[in-house]
């Protein structure tokens, strides 16, 4: 028996064109696989970068990091103008 690629089989359904629901079911998985794999490739790259980052990061470099992100969360809810109104 041999063996077929998952691409062969595909273009062989297409080629047939008597199953068009089987057509598009089989690239709708095909698709989903690639999204599976692209994914915990991904996941498993930012896990790398993540514990690198903790093993090297200085408490100092993390408050200061802490304190970035506090201010950003800060400065995306204050309204400059009335703020600026306020003081006027």
């Amino acid at each position: 028996m041999e063996n077929h690629k998952p691409i062969d089989i595909l273009n062989y359904i297409k080629r047939i064109n008597y199953f068009p629901n089987v057509y598009i079911t089989y690239r709708i998985m095909l698709t989903i696989l690639v999204l599976v794999v692209f994914t915990k490739r991904s996941f498993l790259k930012l896990k790398i970068i993540k514990n690198y980052l903790r093993s090297t990061m200085s408490q100092e470099r993390l408050n200061g990091l802490v304190l970035l992100s506090i201010e950003k969360k800060i400065s995306n809810e204050i309204n400059y103008d009335n703020l600026i109104n306020n003081f006027a």
